[in-house]
């Protein structure tokens, strides 16, 4: 049983919304409190892949509509288009988050200067393709993040898989080389209430040996 009966409420209430207020802003502060709690989920070895392109205004959504053809209502009424990518290239922050989790006494400097050397090593020698999947894995993990805490600020979201990727990192000035996009998720409040879903249950989905 959950001990957290708002957080019950959110799961279960918690719907892809296509349809939105299209009156209904977000402000820039509220957007940045939104993603820095979206942004405590967990990533591999702590190197936080994910960067963000929130795009709220007509001009940025006339930018992004043509490259999601199949999901221009959620463009055209949501308060904020939020893209998601994942950085090929995390490791080059690894000095800063280490280093400042020195700082904080939340890391040893020996721990700090092994993992460096230990992940330099890894991150120089890892096929571009693992370091792919690794992205797409983390984007995946911050995005769940994001729309349970968007619903927790009382906004609505929807999670879009379909668009141009490669077109929308170059439209939006990130290099499609480094830049993994992952997918687009819609916020705001929702005017039509969406449909609820069948969900397997777990005796279908999993097992225990």
């Amino acid at each position: 049983m959950y001990q957290n009966n708002d957080f019950a409420d959110i799961l279960k209430n918690r719907r892809s919304i296509r349809v939105y207020d299209e009156n209904s802003k977000i402000s820039q502060e509220e957007m940045q409190a939104i993603l820095a709690d979206a942004v405590r989920a967990p990533s591999s070895v702590n190197m936080q892949p994910w960067r963000f392109v929130v795009v709220e205004s007509e001009a940025g959504k006339e930018k992004l509509r043509p490259l999601i053809r199949f999901n221009t209502r959620q463009n055209d009424t949501s308060s904020a288009m939020i893209i998601i990518f994942g950085d090929l290239n995390s490791f080059d922050n690894g000095e800063k988050i280490y280093g400042t989790a020195v700082e904080k006494g939340l890391m040893p400097q020996e721990v700090k200067d092994q993992q460096m050397a230990a992940l330099g090593n890894y991150y120089a020698s890892t096929p571009k393709e693992e370091l792919r999947r690794v992205a797409l894995i983390d984007g995946g993990l911050v995005a769940m993040q994001l729309m349970l805490v968007a619903r927790a600020y009382g906004y609505d979201t929807n999670p879009i898989g379909g668009f141009e990727r490669a077109e929308t990192a170059a439209a939006f000035d990130m290099d499609p080389e480094r830049y993994e996009p992952v997918m687009i998720v819609s916020i705001g409040k929702a005017k039509e209430a969406g449909y609820e879903s069948v969900r397997l249950a777990p005796e279908d989905i999993a097992r225990f040996e």
